[in-house]
Formats: structure tokens, C-alpha cells, sequence
């Protein structure tokens, strides 16, 4: 066995996101890139002679070549036994339920999550702990402060490994464990939810289409919505995860996965319709005609949590990012259990779930979760709803409508401008806060400025402090405009400017939400310059 130890340099530029370091395939193809990073993990998190480790990935471009790279250094550095998923697949909260499942030490997932991928488009890869959800801050800056002083890296030379053959290998002294990818995340589903029930609804007619976008989680749903639970063949689409997810965005939203949305508004509309991500922990939920947004998602999952086996008991708590509508703080105050607002980042979630502090979770950008892993999970959400369904024996729109009518409506849409320069988008935002001040008391028609700030969170579990979380305008109606940089993409600034406005009698309002928050998007860029400053008279994404 032959462990190589190679001079490397820093890196000035690897600096973990909250989830994990994103560039494009040509960074991580230089020489040393990606191994000074996994050797900055390792160095890092201390893990015991010994360990196992869990690897896996959304199966973008790179991702195999990635895996081989990092099972041998991985067994460079003294782990006993690596489990990786078939064909180098994992969808990232199958990689939390193997994590915790199986006890390992932690895990290393390969994703850019909904970004695009190719040979020039993006890669990515992060460290989960062995709670099974993403670093905490104090792990990922460590990470990022030995990456630029790192000098070497140990490999072992050594045969790359068969990722297609399920069964056990050896690199070096260590052991390499092929897993189905499907298996364990199956059998956590088929524990939480009424798969009878479920079942039931599907064998009487109620239709269903699932885009996987040629993502992870098309041989997920395949295995559990067309295999486990009965649905007609056909029912998931895209459902062969490509390396460049067949040159589409595996963003699961109105714009992304039009194809879908083209299906569930047209004439012959399935009952029910989802689409997931590229790494599989997003998700979109459409009935006949019709589209949920992801906070009534959070809200409606957790009013009626209760119909399914997992959360029969109720509730401890709820948790949703600041960005996120109050529309689930309604159904909190209802349930009389507490609503926490974090920023975004699914650990601060992992923080209070960790704690029994919450059940549910979620983030108006399409992810929902609860305690079961801890990350987001497209797919547990479509099985929600579908248990929800099949329980209740109503059509989707229905269910919302009836929501809204017992706890109000909370108007709610999020304009995304990417690719700006990272300049301008800068300037847009220090704008804002220079004007806090002025903005205080103003009024805009009805719309009165009550609070202006920028977010900042005191976690309750560990105390920790993140400041600068988003720019909030707050109305005295409980009207909401938030204004946030967002540390996804690989290239430029995105900004993402959001809107909300609470409506108690839908009967009496039953706009259009684009109607509804007409006045407040011109607000929105009345007081940001944003035009101006940017030279975007309109956003990339609506949603």
C-alpha cells in the first residue's frame, strides 16, 4: 500500500457556503483543487482511526471522477470503511437517512444542488456531520482556514473502484461498501407515511406526474411512487438522472420545469403533479391547474400533519428561514406551538430539530422537511401531500382554498435576479441600508414603513450570532419586503427580492398574487434603485 503525500498550494478562494463550496467543473478540475478541499475536511473534523464515512452525489458531471479521488483519500487518511452509493448516487437527504441509519462518522455529498450541470457548468461538494445535516459554521470555517494553508494532501495509489456492482471492496486497508441508493430512503418513507392509503388512491384512478428533471431522484420516485405505492407506468418523467440533467435547469419551479407545469395546466391535467431538484432535497407541489407556493406548502403540511402516521402525535415546534411567508406562524399560534424564523440554511433547522425544538421546516425556496433527516427532502414532501390527499379525498386546490379560508392568505412571491455583477448587487443592498433611516415611518399609499433592519438570528440551542442576514422592510399591516443576496450560484450575484402581504378575508380578495402585490413590487423598486442600479428592468425568475 503506497500513500503518497503531495505538495499542494492554497486555495484563497474555498470558502464554504451554507451548502458547501460551489464553482464551476473547470475549477474543480485543476490540479489539487478538490483534493486540498477533501484534505481540509479531513484535517478538520478529527474524525477517529477507524471511521466510516458515507459518499455520494447527485450524479452531475464529475461526480465520478470526484468519488475515486476521494476514496482514496480517504483511505489515506485512516478511515476503515467508505459507504458510497451505486453508480456514485445519492440524493442529499438519502444521504442524511444513511448517515444516521448506519451511525457513520459523517458524510461527504457531491452537489450543486439546483444549479446546472455539464462540463462547464457547476460542481459542488460538502460535509454533513453525523446527525446527518450539513456542518455547523464553526466545522465549515475550519474547513476554509486550512484550506489556504495547507501545503500537502495524502492519496493512496491505488485501482479505481467498480461504483455499478453492489457488494464490498478494498482501497488499500479500507473497505468500500457499493449500497442501493434507494433502499434505506424507501424504507424511512414507507415508516413515516400511510403507503396503504396512498396506495389505495393511486389503484382508483387519481393520476399523478412527477418530474425528476434527469435528476438524483428519478430512481427514487420510480422505485417508490411507480414501484412501492402502484402509480401508472409513465408517471414519473425524466426519470434517468444525466450528467448534464439533459441540458435543463433541475430547478423544480414555474420557470424551470415548464414541461411539467405545461402537463398540469393543460387540458388533460393529472390530479396531482411535483417536480425535485438536482440533488433531490427541493420540491414543487401543482394540483389540476393549479400551483402551490412553498410557504402554503410548510403551512398546509403542518396543519394537517396529524393525518399521518409519523406525526399523529403532533407537533413540537415549526421553523421556517426569515425569507419564508408567516403564512406557517398562523398555524403555530393556531396549534399553540412555537414558530421559530432562522436565516437560511438548513443547519440552524438542524439546530432545533437536534434540540426537539421543531418537527417541521421549511424555506420559501422549495425545500420542506421535517425531523425524520435533517435535511430537506423533495420527495417526503410529495408523499406528504399525497398521504394528506388520499386521507382528506380532495383535490389540491380544494385543501388550499379551504386553508385559506379558515387562516387567511399571505399574498407571496420572490422576483430572482442572477448574474448581476457582483458590484451592483452590492450597491443595491449597502443602498438599502443607508436609507433605513429615511425609510422609517414613510408612507407608500397604504403601505406604512414600520421597522426597517438587517436580519440577525440568536440560535437558542447554541447561542450563536449570524448578522446580515437580509434587508427587511416591514409594514404596519404585517406586509413584508425582503431584499437578500443568495450564495447559490457559481457566477455573479443573485438577488432576490421577496413580497408578502396578508389578506384575512380571501372571499374578499381573491386576486391573482401578482395582482395582489402589485403595489409593493413597485415599492420594492422604488426605494432599492434596483433598475438602476443593476440595468435589469426585470427579473430571471418569478415564482
Amino acid at each position: 500500500m503506497n500513500i503518497r503525500t503531495v505538495a499542494t498550494q492554497p486555495f484563497s478562494d474555498q470558502k464554504p457556503g451554507t451548502s458547501g463550496l460551489r464553482k464551476k467543473v473547470p475549477v474543480f478540475q485543476q490540479a489539487h483543487y478538490l483534493e486540498n478541499f477533501v484534505q481540509a475536511i479531513f484535517d478538520s473534523i478529527a474524525a477517529p482511526k477507524g471511521a466510516t464515512l458515507v459518499l455520494g452525489g447527485d450524479g452531475r458531471y464529475h461526480n465520478r471522477t470526484a468519488i475515486q479521488t476521494i476514496l482514496k483519500m480517504a483511505a489515506a487518511n485512516g478511515f476503515s470503511k467508505v459507504l458510497v452509493g451505486r453508480g456514485g448516487i445519492l440524493s442529499t437527504p438519502a444521504a442524511s437517512c444513511v448517515i444516521r441509519k448506519h451511525k457513520t462518522f459523517g458524510g461527504i455529498i457531491l452537489s450543486a444542488s439546483h444549479n446546472p450541470g455539464g462540463p462547464k457548468e457547476d460542481f459542488g461538494i460538502k460535509y454533513n456531520g453525523s446527525n446527518g445535516g450539513p456542518a455547523t459554521e464553526t466545522v465549515t470555517e475550519a474547513i476554509f482556514a486550512k484550506s489556504k494553508t495547507l501545503s500537502s494532501y495524502k492519496i493512496l495509489d491505488a485501482a479505481d473502484v467498480a461504483l455499478d456492482t453492489l457488494g464490498t471492496s478494498s482501497v488499500g486497508d479500507m473497505t468500500v461498501q457499493v449500497i442501493d441508493p434507494v433502499s434505506d430512503y424507501a424504507e424511512l418513507m414507507e415508516s413515516l407515511f400511510d403507503f396503504g392509503a396512498i396506495r389505495a388512491l393511486l389503484q382508483g384512478g387519481f393520476r399523478i406526474k412527477f418530474d425528476a428533471m434527469h435528476a438524483v431522484n428519478g430512481p427514487y420516485a420510480k422505485d417508490i411512487l411507480e414501484g412501492r405505492l402502484g402509480a401508472a407506468p409513465g408517471s414519473v418523467m425524466n426519470a434517468v438522472p444525466l450528467e448534464d440533467f439533459g441540458g435543463g435547469h433541475p430547478d423544480p419551479n414555474l420557470t424551470y420545469a415548464h414541461d411539467l407545469v405545461e402537463i398540469m395546466f393543460g387540458a388533460d391535467a393529472p390530479d396531482f403533479g411535483a417536480a425535485s431538484d438536482g440533488d433531490g432535497d427541493r420540491n414543487m407541489i401543482l394540483g389540476k391547474r393549479f400551483f402551490v407556493t412553498p410557504s402554503d406548502s410548510l403551512a398546509l403540511l403542518a396543519a394537517n400533519a396529524t393525518l399521518a402516521p409519523a406525526y399523529r402525535k403532533g407537533l413540537a415546534g415549526i421553523a421556517r428561514s426569515m425569507p419564508t411567508s408567516a403564512a406557517a406562524d398562523r398555524v403555530a399560534q393556531a396549534l399553540n406551538i412555537p414558530c421559530y424564523e432562522t436565516p437560511t440554511g438548513w443547519k440552524f433547522f438542524g439546530n432545533l430539530m437536534d434540540a426537539g425544538k421543531v418537527t417541521l421546516c421549511g424555506e420559501e425556496s422549495f425545500g420542506t422537511g421535517s425531523d425524520h433527516v435533517r435535511e430537506k427532502d423533495g420527495l417526503w414532501a410529495v408523499l406528504f401531500w399525497l398521504n394528506i390527499v388520499a386521507v382528506r379525498k380532495q383535490s389540491v386546490e380544494d385543501i388550499v382554498r379551504e386553508h385559506w379560508a379558515k387562516y387567511g392568505r399571505n399574498f407571496y412571491s420572490r422576483y430572482d435576479y442572477e448574474g448581476l455583477p457582483t458590484e451592483a448587487a452590492n450597491g443595491v443592498m449597502q443602498h438599502l441600508r443607508d436609507s433605513f433611516t429615511a425609510l422609517v415611518g414613510r408612507s407608500f399609499g397604504k403601505y406604512v414603513v414600520q421597522m426597517c433592519d438587517d436580519f440577525s438570528y440568536i440560535d437558542p440551542v447554541d447561542s450563536s450570532i449570524s448578522k446580515a442576514q437580509g434587508v427587511r422592510l416591514l409594514f404596519s399591516d404585517g406586509s413584508r419586503i425582503i431584499f437578500r443576496l443568495s450564495g447559490t450560484g457559481t457566477e455573479g450575484a443573485t438577488l432576490r427580492v421577496y413580497l408578502e402581504a396578508f389578506e384575512a378575508d380571501v372571499q374578499r380578495h381573491p386576486l391573482d398574487a401578482q395582482v395582489a402585490l402589485a403595489e409593493l413590487i413597485a415599492i420594492a423598486l422604488q426605494v432599492s434603485e434596483l433598475v438602476a442600479r443593476t440595468g435589469r428592468d426585470k427579473p430571471t425568475v418569478i415564482t
